[in-house]
């Protein structure tokens, strides 16, 4: 009998994350919603799934795509998640006091995820990419996950850099304010000192 490729030996991109403090029960109840999903669909799926894993999940998302891109040179517009699963963790076991001196056991689940991607089937690309022109032409699709991805990450370099640009130029105001100030009140100073030289003078 036939059970397909093992865990190991399945074709596609991997990327896991161990020892999440989560059960592997919760993890998979997210993981099922974005099996066989394009990545920019389980990307916008798992940014508005309301699961605590899901962010975690999210990460992992992207490391398999940018393992993807990096290491195998795929476009990331072809990749879709082929296979993703959670295995059980160790059980981290805690107590807790109860009535009449007894205690009951806590056990804090954790699990290791591992999410592979594979380059989408070419018929089912050649779809997908007709729906998201289609899409486009009719204004009702937003940009690849990909493009605005990278707009994001120009949008806070070009903030961090003027926040940067801002705050030195601030300083260097302040520097030359004091600068006057301080150079203001010696000539006050100086200009206290003639007086009290002169009412000397008027006095002999």
């Amino acid at each position: 009998m036939a059970f397909g490729a093992k865990t190991n030996e399945r074709p596609g991109t991997r990327a896991q994350v161990n020892y999440v403090r989560v059960s592997a029960y919760k993890a998979r109840e997210v993981l099922d919603i974005i099996r066989g999903l394009h990545v920019d669909d389980a990307d916008g799926v798992l940014e508005f799934t309301d699961r605590a894993v899901a962010t975690d999940i999210r990460k992992l998302l992207a490391s398999a795509v940018a393992n993807a891109e990096h290491n195998d040179e795929i476009d990331p517009n072809e990749l879709y998640i082929s296979a993703c699963f959670a295995d059980e963790g160790p059980t981290l076991k805690r107590w807790r006091p109860r009535a009449r001196g007894r205690a009951t056991r806590i056990r804090k689940r954790t699990c290791h995820i591992t999410l592979i991607v594979s380059r989408m089937d070419p018929a089912k690309l050649e779809q997908r990419q007709a729906r998201t022109a289609a899409a486009v032409g009719r204004g009702g699709v937003r940009r690849d996950a990909a493009e605005e991805r990278r707009a994001r990450v120009a949008k806070s370099r070009a903030a961090a850099e003027a926040a940067a640009a801002e705050e030195a130029h601030d300083h260097d105001h302040d520097h030359d304010h004091d600068h006057d100030h301080d150079h203001d009140h010696d000539a006050h100073d100086h200009d206290e000192d003639d007086d009290d030289a002169d009412d000397t003078k008027d006095d002999k």
